[in-house]
């Protein structure tokens, strides 16, 4: 039987997002060495992948307040800006993923997803479901989206993940940015800062106060909203395993993907019995 995994890898490791349209190529292509790596020491594994915009698609939509939806007359040129900022990130992310063997396959969010005040409320999945059945790795990313409310929105990674959990039903969701999990600050500006290796529901509000916020530029709510919608996730699906880990550190992606990661953070519907 098929075990549907989805992956997110971080605006903020494959990008530099302190500066606008800079792409870590090396980064890409040894996180995707490793996905490989992966997929052949678990063939039943179908791999549904997603990435942030990093300096690409944020710092545009920063610009013209993208994620607030219609504002003025500047409003739909920043959100065909957004869009076609996002997609080169994708062009680019999907071109190196081939290259290192993977039959990667981009879908567009913005192409069928329909939002409702800022909430993604509908969106393709049959088009993914298909690709996964036929053996390809489907790439999505936060991308804008036509909003019946605001006009139009951004969707995250995060969102979207969500939203395909309820139909595919993944084992697992790995997230991989530049940090090495959930810290309760900023561990960019506080090296001494502790990190939180398990997350459940029942814990989330207190975790929450102690969370600081990025350190970059981020339309789509930084860490908080993160950690937010897998919180929801976990207790929606308690069979669900989410783990959040640097893909800046080599072999951290390839352990998560496998469920047999010791660091990072772990996010479930329950603490494992010490």
């Amino acid at each position: 039987m098929n075990e549907h995994v989805f992956l997110k890898l971080g605006g903020s490791v494959i990008t530099d997002k302190e500066t606008p349209f800079t792409a870590r190529e090396d980064v890409v292509r040894r996180i995707a060495r490793e996905i490989v790596q992966a997929m052949q020491a678990r063939p039943a594994m179908r791999l549904v992948i997603g990435h942030g915009s990093g300096s690409f698609g944020h710092m545009v939509a920063h610009r013209y307040r993208t994620h607030e939806g219609w504002r003025d007359a500047n409003s739909w040129r920043g959100f065909a800006e957004t869009a076609h900022a996002a997609a080169q990130l994708n062009r680019l992310v999907v071109g190196w993923l081939l290259d290192e063997g993977l039959s990667a396959v981009s879908f567009q969010p913005s192409a069928s997803a329909l939002c409702q005040g800022g909430k993604l409320g509908a969106m393709a999945v049959e088009p993914i479901e298909r690709a996964l059945d036929a053996g390809l790795t489907p790439v999505v990313y936060g991308d804008v989206a036509l909003d019946v409310q605001q006009g139009f929105t951004i969707i995250s990674t995060e969102h979207i993940f969500a939203y395909l959990a309820g139909r595919l039903r993944p084992a697992r969701i790995v997230l991989a940015g530049m940090v090495d999990g959930v810290y309760e600050r900023d561990p960019v500006r506080d090296p001494l800062a502790r990190r939180i290796a398990w997350i459940t529901p029942a814990q989330w509000e207190t975790v929450r106060t102690a969370l600081g916020v990025s350190h970059a530029v981020d339309v789509t709510g930084g860490m908080v909203s993160k950690v937010q919608i897998m919180v929801e996730l976990v207790q929606a699906h308690p069979g669900l395993q989410v783990s959040i880990v640097s893909g800046a550190i080599a072999g951290r992606v390839h352990e998560a993907l496998l469920g047999r990661l010791s660091e990072g953070t772990q996010i479930g519907a329950r603490a494992p019995a010490v």
